[in-house]
């Protein structure tokens, strides 16, 4: 079997280096849809949303969470900024699942003071995180 090709993968956020390696293809959450890269890719500036960040190591699939970013994809590394990045079999499954009703209630009652945007958005990422730890939550109710 011909060797696969590879690229540098880091994943950055404010904490810090998140994930650094050599990995086989990357599928990221951008502002209008999923994208995936593969070594050779053309370069490429996006910004990042919601979602599953993908990468493929070695035969394995690490998935991690994100709230957002962007990513500079050049033919040898790909490179993203975060705002919040974390591995599937790291995520605070109860912290998320408390943040999400949080943010349900904020939304449920509406008071003058509560930015709904906000809500939103928080409700967003905390389903995105369950989805990704593997709790099966889809929706928003």
């Amino acid at each position: 079997m011909a060797e696969q090709k590879r690229f540098q993968l880091e994943i950055v956020t404010p904490q810090g280096m998140v994930f650094s390696d050599q990995v086989e293809s990357v599928v990221a959450p951008a502002i209008d849809g999923y994208f995936g890269v593969l070594a050779g890719h053309i370069p490429l500036m996006t910004a990042l949303r919601v979602g599953e960040i993908r990468v493929r190591r070695r035969g394995e699939v690490i998935r991690f969470a994100t709230s957002g970013g962007f990513a500079e994809v050049l033919p040898t590394r790909m490179i993203i900024l975060a705002e919040t990045a974390e591995e599937a079999s790291k995520i605070d499954v109860a912290r998320a699942m408390a943040a999400r009703e949080r943010a349900l209630k904020r939304l449920r009652e509406r008071g003058p003071d509560v930015d709904v945007e906000r809500a939103r958005a928080a409700l967003s990422r905390a389903i995105n995180r369950l989805r990704v730890a593997g709790q099966g939550v889809t929706g928003w109710a």
